[in-house]
């Protein structure tokens, strides 16, 4: 982007769309947006704020990201309705994941607290729950083992993430 007189100081995401003509990009996204985020950055071995340090300094290349080993997924946890009208305040059961499963984390997105105290569904994209592990398919099980655990009404989630990228391993 300098070369081309646009010099960009931040996150740049591109997606992809890959298929049997191969990849294909399909947007850029200037922000570290979810559920993006939710999936790279647990698997990040360096220290995040040296890196936004480094690159806010024009010094990034001087401190390149690490990886960990290993493979993270990413399934969203649905209001009922969504994409369309949905429902708000519905409770939520099962955030305590920690603990019971090592290797997942919950991102909230569509929650909020109700006067009672209690978690409750706010947004139609509510929760996503990440997985981790050496493979990509441990890191499915592990997501879909915490998204088995959380429970609201009407809660929908998608249940092809990743077969096409094991299909693509075997």
């Amino acid at each position: 982007m300098n070369a081309e007189g646009a010099p960009f100081k931040g996150f740049l995401y591109v997606g992809l769309m890959i298929d049997e003509r191969g990849p294909r990009v399909v947007e850029y996204n200037c922000r570290l947006g979810d559920p993006e985020a939710q999936v790279v950055l647990p698997l990040l071995a360096s220290d995040f704020l040296e890196l936004v340090l480094a690159g806010a300094q024009g010094r990034i290349s001087s401190s390149p990201a690490r990886l960990a080993a290993g493979a993270a997924a990413c399934v969203i946890l649905a209001a009922p309705g969504y994409p369309g009208d949905y429902p708000k305040d519905l409770p939520i059961e099962g955030l305590d994941i920690d603990g019971r499963l090592a290797d997942a984390l919950v991102f909230h997105a569509g929650t909020r607290r109700d006067e009672s105290g209690r978690i409750v569904t706010a947004g139609g994209r509510v929760l996503a729950v990440t997985g981790a592990g050496p493979s990509l398919a441990d890191a499915l099980n592990q997501a879909y083992a915490g998204v088995s655990w959380i429970h609201f009404e009407g809660a929908h989630y998608r249940t092809d993430i990743g077969k096409k990228g094991l299909a693509r391993l075997a």
